[in-house]
């Protein structure tokens, strides 16, 4: 049994049996890929797939079992790799962290320059994704740690850490009539065209439920998963914009005109996320903490030691 082996297998298995797309996303061949799974199957005594021909059609029950100790065996092996490299004076590494467009574009910034400062030798890959991307790549392997405010926690194989709380805004051109109210309620959002996030992305949830409880429903004509995307089509006038407070720049966003929705919809807490049995490197912990004061080391390993899913903010 080798580790490459594994590594076709389970690659396989994410491509959705399509031995071809596996075998270029590992650089090798369609034949090679087929041989080897064979081979495998022939030493464990399991068939892992079943066959239409030369096609895969399906995982068998053994098949699934296999899968799993497999993913297993390789996250360790990745693990292995990370012990050498966290001991390797930082000659060199890889961080790639998932999150989406809002985080990217206006809570990080400044945290990936003071890293790649901190750790100029260490390669930042940041891939940006919906939140229940940002959690499935967690899962798989592609990302080492994610950023987001909706989806982490509902996985029990990742340790969600809350990093900061943020609220709302309401946007609308300078001169619209909603400006005119003393005070912003839902009632008088609701007689506008609205503009907010997709339904998955930057707090969306809370903005529908905030609605519901009043038993309104607000006319919402576009949504995006990119705050300036919906900033861009406020100023159009195509309506009044719903977005993250931390999205609004007064300076560049000049046309606009920026309202407080604290008091009409939830807070919202963004979390960092990544696999319970991931090992961490040092400038792993020094990115967590540049992200959140809070999130130190001792805190971070206890509450893995813990087994917590989740910590308090």
């Amino acid at each position: 049994m080798k580790l490459q082996q594994l590594r076709y297998l389970v690659e396989v298995a994410n491509r959705g049996l399509n031995v071809s797309e596996a075998a270029a996303a590992l650089f090798t061949s369609q034949p090679g890929i087929s041989k080897q799974i064979r081979l495998l199957e022939e030493e464990l005594g399991v068939t892992v797939f079943e066959r239409s021909g030369k096609r895969l059609t399906a995982i068998t029950p053994g098949g699934r079992m296999v899968l799993d100790q497999a993913r297993r065996v390789l996250r360790e092996a990745a693990n292995l790799s990370r012990v050498g490299a966290d001991f390797a004076a930082e000659s060199g590494g890889l961080l790639t962290l998932a999150t989406t467009h809002t985080q990217a574009r206006y809570a990080l910034p400044e945290v990936v320059k003071q890293f790649v400062a901190r750790h100029p030798r260490i390669r930042l890959h940041v891939q940006q994704g919906s939140p229940v991307q940002v959690a499935d790549w967690l899962l798989d392997g592609t990302a080492e740690l994610g950023i987001a405010t909706e989806a982490l926690d509902r996985h029990p194989e990742l340790v969600t850490l809350p990093c900061y709380q943020w609220s709302h805004l309401v946007v609308a051109p300078r001169g619209h009539p909603l400006l005119a109210h003393e005070s912003l309620t839902l009632a008088a959002l609701a007689e506008f065209p609205l503009v907010t996030y997709d339904a998955t992305f930057t707090g969306r949830s809370r903005i529908d439920r905030a609605f519901e409880r009043q038993g309104l429903s607000p006319n919402v004509v576009l949504t995006a998963i990119d705050s300036d995307v919906i900033k861009t089509y406020v100023e159009l006038g195509l309506g009044v914009g719903i977005i993250a407070e931390m999205a609004f720049d007064p300076a560049r966003d000049a046309a606009l005109a920026a309202l407080p929705a604290r008091h009409l919809f939830e807070i919202n807490t963004t979390r960092l996320g990544f696999r319970r049995d991931l090992w961490l490197r040092g400038y792993d912990y020094d990115f967590m903490e540049l992200l959140a004061p809070q999130l130190t080391r001792r805190v971070v390993e206890a509450t893995v030691k813990g087994g917590g899913s989740d910590a308090s903010l």
